[in-house]
């Protein structure tokens, strides 16, 4: 994980390794992820989530996009 101050610090760091530009997320993104996908991991009832119920975290964060598909 790599962290910028701007979206043109992104693009300035792809372009000078001349890489295509990966997915983002903001640094609340990135929070709200964590702290809903590990929530209930101490639980004694925790049980891995489906395909369907990660996509759906995903898409609640605005996690939109070819990179975020995990299911079709």
């Amino acid at each position: 994980m790599l962290l910028f101050r701007s979206e043109e610090h992104v693009r300035a760091w792809y372009q000078r390794r001349a890489m295509p530009m990966g997915a983002t997320l903001t640094l609340k993104q990135q929070w709200d992820l964590a702290r809903i996908w590990y929530a209930d991991r101490l639980s004694l009832d925790w049980r891995r989530r489906t395909h369907q119920e990660a996509q759906d975290i995903l898409e609640s964060l605005g996690l939109i996009g070819e990179f975020w598909r995990l299911v079709d």
